[in-house]
């Protein structure tokens, strides 16, 4: 299971697919929801909100 790299909180698959899809697709290394919500200083469910979108737009990053 992969770790966020800031704060060691185990990730979910839309965490991960999130840090692929706002930083690097090809990341190995990734934040969690909150801590990529720190880094852009947006709010977590602004967050949550594009994960949804980027899932109902077919970004096939965001497959469950």
């Amino acid at each position: 299971m992969a770790e966020c790299m800031k704060c060691g909180k185990t990730l979910t698959a839309d965490e991960i697919a999130l840090h692929r899809k706002l930083f690097n697709r090809g990341a190995k290394r990734f934040l969690c929801i909150r801590c990529c919500s720190e880094h852009f200083d947006v709010p977590v469910p602004l967050l949550e909100q594009k994960i949804k979108y980027f899932r109902e737009t077919g970004c096939t990053l965001f497959q469950s």
